[in-house]
């Protein structure tokens, strides 16, 4: 018979039951501050409003909300009552949070005021929704049938309710805790089902033996809860040894985030390399991050200059990572001590990495691969996605869908997915270590290498950057500059600059949106044939 397990009392009851109830567990930009004892008591009440609402055993609860406390308490929640957690993005339309809740087949939708309009589109085309639970009073609007509770009322009517609903669910580690929906890099999201067990074994992989997180330690991510990263950042990881988390429900910029970091003084920062270039490119004084021990970053490979610039400035090292939504977090990472800028460090304790190619047969070092997985994090499968979970999940194996090369002394370089390989003159072209190229100059903030088909008909790499508003830069000087440090064939044929790169919610960049970016510069401008007089 398989062993009890519940991720909630493993995060959050087992501190209280050790005495350490009194320690502050979450800080969030509301002014809000709850102890472990009061989290733990918010956490059983809203367990409680939830039965309250007729959910059973692995009914679907989706959070469409900023980081706070009921999003926190809520997700928490879930785990107790044996319910499934579905955070999802904030930053979706109403069509497609609509499919995304659909898909889920959720009952409950929890949302706040910034959100309301998306949502009562989404209600729209998500049936099976018979409660919306509302952070705060607001008006929302609902198809007949779907009540409206606030969440206020949901935790006084759990706060008065008899023991037994308030009882921790029975749940084992082979339970579903948590649905995590992809990015949607390429084509439709699609969720990710997770274990309880899989929540403490992050915990005790990356978190324990990379962060080396401990009590004392204080996290602040701008990942949000709704992705992978951001949730083992904000949530497990802190509440697995008992430490502080410091909650940002806005929409981080480098000034806000620049401001909670001095006020709040964490020990560990999450970001991506997006927000650390960010941080770079503004006026944040140079000691904010005085009181960070370390900084982690994840989502996209993090260019050996940004790492760099980043530390001279800041005083403060940089991690970078590889994870996924599938397998809940990172699996391949540099760590404290072995920084190799420019690479994704090395595996992970507890996970396996494997390099394929198109046949599935092992590669040798130097050479590059599929990147392959293997974790006992690892999720379910997809819901309701036959097709893509045998194409993803092989057995005790995940197939990431990137490109990697290992060196000899085993460290892992990111060349990008396997289907963004630019093939120039015969040769393949990685995006990533052209992209990396262009952000050593100290004039680009980001840039984004694609393939483009030339007047041929044949591939050549394009970049789409995002320059300094301060240190204006010309697109023949960037090509150049590639030139002087890359292979002659590996510089970009053309450059066109934007104000932004198109990303996900998650941070990642979206590629097809900067091929679409590129179309349409195409349209306005000369063609390429006539603009590539620098590098042909």
């Amino acid at each position: 018979m398989a062993t009890t397990f519940n991720a909630e009392a493993w995060l959050v009851d087992r501190h209280v039951g050790a005495g350490r109830g009194h320690h502050v567990a979450v800080r969030a930009a509301s002014g809000a501050t709850l102890t472990y004892a009061a989290l733990a008591d918010q956490v059983a009440a809203t367990a409680a409003g939830l039965r309250g609402l007729d959910l059973h055993h692995d009914d679907r609860v989706v959070f469409v909300t900023g980081d706070g406390v009921v999003m926190f308490s809520g997700i928490l929640a879930c785990f107790r009552a044996g319910l499934v957690a579905v955070p999802v993005s904030t930053m979706l339309s109403g069509h497609e949070l609509g499919e995304i809740i659909a898909d889920s087949g959720a009952r409950v939708v929890v949302v706040d005021a910034p959100f309301a309009p998306q949502v009562e589109e989404a209600l729209r085309h998500a049936p099976d929704v018979q409660t919306v639970v509302t952070d705060g009073e607001l008006e929302i609007g609902v198809p007949p049938g779907v009540s409206v509770t606030p969440f206020a009322a949901l935790l006084e009517s759990g706060g008065a309710a008899p023991p037994e609903r308030r009882a921790l669910a029975p749940t084992t580690d082979d339970s579903w805790a948590l649905w995590l929906y992809t990015s949607g890099t390429t084509g439709r999201p699609k969720g990710a089902m997770h274990r309880h067990a899989n929540i403490r074994l992050v915990c005790e992989t990356y978190g324990s033996q990379v962060l080396g997180i401990t009590a004392e330690d204080v996290c602040l991510s701008v990942a949000k809860l709704f992705f992978a990263y951001g949730i083992g950042n904000s949530m497990f990881f802190p509440l697995a040894v008992g430490a502080t988390t410091v909650l940002e429900a806005a929409r981080p910029t480098p000034a806000s985030i620049g401001d909670r970091v001095r006020a709040e003084r964490p020990t560990l920062f999450f970001g991506v390399p997006t927000f650390y270039a960010g941080l770079l490119a503004s006026d944040v004084p140079d000691d904010s991050f005085a009181s960070v021990r370390l900084a982690a970053s994840a989502g996209e490979p993090l260019p050996a200059a940004l790492l760099e610039r980043f530390r001279a400035r800041f005083g403060v090292d940089i991690i970078d990572g590889i994870g996924s939504t599938e397998e809940l977090h990172i699996f391949v990472s540099n760590r404290p001590g072995d920084i190799r800028p420019g690479t994704t460090g090395r595996p992970v304790p507890g996970y396996e990495i494997a390099l394929r190619d198109l046949v599935g047969q092992p590669v040798p070092d130097g050479q590059p691969g599929q990147l392959y997985v293997r974790g006992q994090s690892m999720a379910l499968g997809y819901w309701r996605r036959t097709d893509a979970s045998r194409a993803v999940f092989q057995g005790e194996w995940l197939n990431t869908g990137d490109t990697y090369v290992r060196s000899e002394d085993g460290y892992y370089t990111c060349l990008g997915r396997s289907n963004d390989l630019i093939k120039a003159g015969g040769i393949w072209v990685s995006p990533a270590e052209v992209e990396a190229r262009l952000v050593q100059h100290t004039s680009v903030l980001e840039a984004a290498v694609i393939g483009v088909p030339d007047a041929d008909g044949l591939d050549k790499p394009v970049a789409v950057v995002v320059a300094s508003a301060t240190a204006p830069v010309g697109a023949d000087e960037l090509v150049q500059w590639c030139r002087d440090g890359l292979a002659h064939f590996k510089a970009p044929r053309q450059i066109v600059f934007v104000a932004e790169l198109p990303k996900t919610a998650t941070g990642k960049m979206q590629r097809y949106k900067v091929r679409q970016l590129f179309a349409a510069a195409e349209v306005e401008s000369p063609s390429l044939a006539t603009r590539s007089a620098v590098a042909k």
